[in-house]
């Protein structure tokens, strides 16, 4: 009878002892046959020994080069399926370093690499084949650049087969991006025998692993390419639709969206993205004839209507005259456009942009800039210059022209959500920023600090990954500028610690004190009495009048005045009104003398400032409107008009006010319990210098 596979005879000689020959029992632990063969000699403290192979490398004998050497052999048995159970085992053996390097040195790769090219098996087989070598190949042992070509071939007509066993071609696939990544000649290879319609083909099977794969290959071929290469490629895959499935398919697919997949959508998008760094860092050429048009198309596009009656006749230094202002208005820093123009980044990709939302929104682009090119009260918001530093603010924030890192997964969802994502969003930006603008009132002084604002608007929104542009203008229009506000409130009120349980509860017993003191505060700005416009059917402001409260809060006075005055007292006011008698507060569209004027977009800043109150006057129903001079005399006197009838005052001054008033509360109640003085009064201001006649005297110095 034939001995077992596993047994084999093998001797063991020791110096100065009788050599053995043992029958060796691969299946038996490594240990159990060094007890045997020292209990033979005997020997005890087994474990302090060791077998060594007598020639040869003369190397020590482990468990792995027992495991490694049964394996192999099973690879070159005629059986498939022992070659298939030796593969299923070193598979799951292969993760190990010190096991991998064992294969290795006993030529394994080059066992694996046969049974792949062989390609006798197409399915479980070649499949454990693939998946044995990825992994030895993983710890980096041996460099992929060793792969020989015919082998890589092999490989990619796994890749390109119709008909192919499910479980091969993901880690196939696999195989080049690894091959693509650290070849760059193998990469070329790949490039130039997988083609890109072949692996949109297998991103639009049903098959998560397999998409992902061949996602992973997409990049890496996109990597390896040159950047007109890269263009070419994106360019080409476009007009395939891939955007578009990617959008549907994969990012709003039922199937949860894995950190791989999640990581190549990532590398996809910051190449894409990364087409823009040309045009970004180039200047603009002031003789090029391209150039000087697009710059001129986007003056005509705000003022050709004005410009062209302007113009006619004119001489050639006039109409140079005329652009150039046309150009100021247009908000450029410099009568010449293209001096602003010559800083990098942004260079020509501002232009790009001001030219894209020129062309796509023309009436929200001529609504900017005409808007703002006819105010007189420094308030103006200039185009030119906000969109040469948005562009540079969104390059810094989707990371244009920088390299892709290896493990980032945060790419945008809407970016695959339409063609030309980065002009439009640079569209849903110029838009707030000019919003955000108007909200702070903000002059040219306050430039930088708008951009701040923006940027921290554009952050937080981006941040929570809305799923298409719509969203993102939608969320990103809400987060207006006191919303800002109050969330830099809070973080800083989180850092600060002031919003531990306790500090909470003490806020909460401040919350009544303090809002009857801000009650207090409307109520008496409601005695000083604020100065009024009348607004005519024309829109005309001409003509002034005053309305206070009495200062008992019993009646509301008012009356005409002229302008110029001073305020009037409220015993000079000719009419009245008891507060008992006041039926309503109304605000924005439900104001009679708004409704009356319709909804045109004209009236916007109408809505905004306008309120009235309803009151009895004998058996009908009659109204007192106003249109507050700034929004914070409207918040003053709809916070006092409402804590007059007993209504809550909900405004956004009353919000920030109460915030303000609690934090300073609580910053003092914590000091007192540390014990620091606090004085009733306010230390006095130093008196100013009464000789200002003074001098350095340097001679002390040269003395």
């Amino acid at each position: 009878m034939a001995p077992p596979r596993n047994v084999v005879k093998i001797a063991v000689q020791m110096r100065d002892a009788i050599p053995q020959l043992i029958q060796l029992d691969q299946a038996k632990p490594l240990a159990a046959v060094l007890k045997e063969v020292c209990d033979a000699w005997s020997l005890t403290h087994s474990e302090r020994y060791a077998l060594q192979f007598a020639d040869g490398h003369r190397r020590y004998i482990t468990e792995n080069d027992l495991e490694a050497e049964k394996l192999l052999g099973g690879l070159q048995s005629p059986s498939r399926e022992v070659r298939q159970e030796a593969l299923r085992h070193l598979v799951l053996l292969a993760t190990d370093m010190t096991f991998a390097q064992e294969v290795i040195s006993r030529d394994g790769l080059q066992r694996l690499g046969t049974i792949i090219e062989d390609g006798d098996d197409l399915g479980e087989v070649l499949a454990l084949g693939l998946k044995a070598f990825l992994e030895l190949m993983e710890h980096g042992v041996v460099s992929w650049e060793t792969l020989s070509i015919p082998f890589v071939r092999k490989v990619v007509c796994y890749v390109n087969m119709n008909l192919m066993d499910a479980s091969v071609q993901p880690l196939a696939l696999r195989l080049l991006e690894s091959v693509t990544l650290s070849s760059p000649a193998l990469g070329q290879l790949v490039k130039s025998e997988v083609p890109l319609d072949r692996l949109l083909v297998h991103l639009q099977v049903m098959n998560q692993q397999l998409q992902t794969k061949a996602m992973a290959l997409l990049t890496a071929l996109l990597q390896g390419a040159n950047p007109t290469e890269r263009k070419h490629m994106l360019d080409y895959l476009w007009q395939r639709n891939l955007r578009q499935f990617i959008y549907k398919n994969i990012i709003h697919s039922a199937t949860p969206l894995g950190d791989e997949m999640a990581h190549h959508l990532y590398v996809l998008q910051a190449l894409t993205l990364g087409l823009l760094e040309p045009r970004m860092r180039t200047p603009l050429d002031p003789y090029s004839q391209e150039q000087r048009e697009q710059l001129q198309a986007l003056r005509q596009a705000a003022f050709e209507l004005e410009g062209e009656s302007l113009s006619t006749g004119l001489s050639a230094d006039r109409r140079r005259s005329l652009c150039a202002r046309e150009f100021r208005k247009l908000g450029f820093s410099n009568s010449n456009p293209a001096q602003d123009l010559e800083r990098v980044p942004p260079g020509l990709l501002a232009l790009d942009n001001m030219l894209y939302f020129s062309r796509h929104a023309p009436s929200a682009y001529s609504r900017f800039v005409l808007e703002n090119s006819s105010r007189e009260d420094k308030h103006e918001c200039p185009f030119a210059r906000s969109s040469i530093q948005l562009t540079v603010l969104l390059c810094e924030l989707l990371h244009v022209g920088e390299p892709c890192s290896e493990t980032a997964q945060d790419f945008s969802p809407m970016f695959f959500g339409q063609d030309q994502s980065f002009h439009e969003f640079f569209c849903v930006a110029i838009q707030l920023l000019n919003k955000t603008w108007k909200e702070m009132r903000a002059t040219q002084e306050d430039f930088d600090k708008v951009m701040q604002v923006v940027r921290e608007q554009l952050s937080r929104i981006l941040a929570l990954k809305p799923t298409s542009l719509e969203l993102f203008r939608t969320k990103v229009n809400g987060l207006t500028y006191g919303e800002v506000l109050r969330l830099r409130q809070t973080e800083r009120l989180h850092q600060e610690g002031t919003l531990a349980p306790p500090i909470l509860e003490l806020r909460e017993k401040l919350k009544p004190e303090l809002m009857s003191l801000i009650r207090q505060q409307r109520l008496l700005r409601l005695c000083e009495g604020t100065l009024f416009r009348k607004i005519s059917s024309r829109r005309r402001q001409d003509k002034l009048w005053f309305c206070c409260l009495s200062p008992n809060h019993k009646v509301l006075q008012y009356g005409d005045v002229e302008e110029g005055t001073n305020p009037p007292t409220p015993e000079s006011l000719p009419e009245q009104i008891p507060v008992v008698d006041i039926r309503a507060l109304l605000t924005g569209k439900d104001c009679p003398h708004v409704r009356e004027k319709g909804s045109g977009k004209q009236n916007k800043d109408l809505y905004e400032l306008a309120f009235s109150i309803s009151y009895d006057r004998g058996e009908e129903e009659a109204y007192l409107n106003f249109i507050a001079p700034s929004k914070r005399d409207y918040y003053l006197w709809t916070d006092g008009l409402n804590a007059l009838l007993g209504s809550p005052m909900g405004s956004e001054q009353t919000r920030l006010d109460l915030e303000q008033l609690l934090t300073m509360e609580t910053k003092l109640r914590l000091l007192e319990l540390e014990n620091v003085p606090i004085p009733e009064q306010p230390p006095p201001v130093p008196p100013p210098p009464t000789n200002f006649n003074f001098c350095y005297d340097c001679s002390i110095i040269e003395s």
